[in-house]
């Protein structure tokens, strides 16, 4: 069935309300369960603190992008308040939140689905990735391990994309997704070998080669940091150059390039190191990577540097450039 288009003032009515004000009607007959962690206030407008205390806020969309974007959560939210008794339609909620840059609302959303369904570990996956997002790594972990010990023993399921790629096929499962960002959790702490396990679990589980590159890549990393470097070469060997990928292509050409099959401008050309993009962001951490491995740290520095300065900062590769300027200093 068609529906009319939503008003323009509909759509923003339903920015500027607080979620929290919808969850909190829904949530009167929600199941008990124990107290779950909150964040701190920020600022009005303040997204999260980066790990050097500054200030993140969204970033800027398009008009026609929020537009779009904006009239996804005004359906979720309809969802929502028709099917409060829908686990999925929490999820959404939250999930289209977040693709809106309103990560805390997201965090809030995710809390009262988990509050409503305590042993659906979607909730805790999602809401671990957002933890993640507003550079929350302790929170994050206490998620992931949380899902993980729920999704033990239970068949893996796809997750719907919000963001399609062109072929339409996901290539992301909840398990594999758990086990990826809590590994990611912990090599972004610097605990490598809590990471290269995350990583070696979510590898034989992963369900296509697009999932399998990823894991290896960051298998590869943690290897690396534990100067496991005859693993760490045999391991990118190991990877076809030939694989088809769907999505991750950053990731198997990361493999390739520290396999020795091709070198860095065929990762990312030079211009496109210079100035980061969102999209460029995974591919210029892995070089960062690179240079990092072959002696050249101040290049791997002067990368990180200009990672965190592009602004991108939801992204994961700028949130591990981040990382690694911390450490550094």
């Amino acid at each position: 069935m068609t529906r009319s288009p939503r008003s323009p003032r509909r759509a923003r009515l339903v920015t500027v309300r607080p979620v929290v004000a919808l969850l909190v009607t829904l949530a009167a007959c929600r199941a008990p369960a124990p107290p779950l962690p909150s964040l701190p206030p920020l600022p009005p407008g303040v997204e999260a603190l980066s790990l050097r205390g500054d200030t993140l806020r969204a970033l800027p969309v398009s008009a026609a992008a929020r537009a779009r974007l904006e009239a996804d959560l005004a359906a979720a939210v309809d969802r929502l308040a028709a099917n409060p008794g829908d686990a999925d339609a929490h999820i959404w909620v939250g999930r289209r939140l977040a693709y809106l840059g309103r990560f805390r609302d997201a965090i809030v959303a995710f809390t009262e689905g988990a509050r409503r369904f305590p042993r659906d570990a979607r909730f805790y996956r999602h809401r671990g990735h957002r933890y993640l997002t507003v550079r929350r790594f302790d929170l994050a972990i206490a998620d992931f391990e949380r899902a993980r010990d729920l999704v033990r023993g239970t068949p893996d399921q796809v997750e719907p994309d919000g963001a399609p790629n062109p072929r339409g096929i996901p290539t992301s499962t909840l398990q594999t997704n758990i086990w990826y960002h809590l590994g990611l959790a912990h090599f972004l702490r610097g605990e490598w070998s809590a990471a290269l396990a995350a990583y070696e679990t979510g590898s034989s589980i992963s369900p296509n080669p697009d999932m399998k590159v990823a894991m290896d890549y960051w298998r590869y990393l943690s290897l690396k940091r534990l100067g496991r470097d005859a693993e760490a070469a045999a391991l990118a060997a190991s990877v076809s150059p030939t694989l088809e990928i769907i999505e991750n292509e950053a990731y198997h050409d990361l493999l390739s390039l520290y396999a020795g099959r091709i070198p860095v401008d065929s990762v990312l050309p030079p211009s496109r190191l210079s100035t980061v993009t969102p999209s460029d962001a995974a591919a210029a951490f892995g070089v960062s990577q690179h240079y990092l491995f072959t002696g050249r740290a101040a290049e791997a520095r002067a990368l990180w540097t200009r990672m965190v300065s592009s602004g991108q900062w939801p992204a994961f590769g700028v949130l591990a450039a981040e990382a690694e300027l911390a450490r550094v200093r």
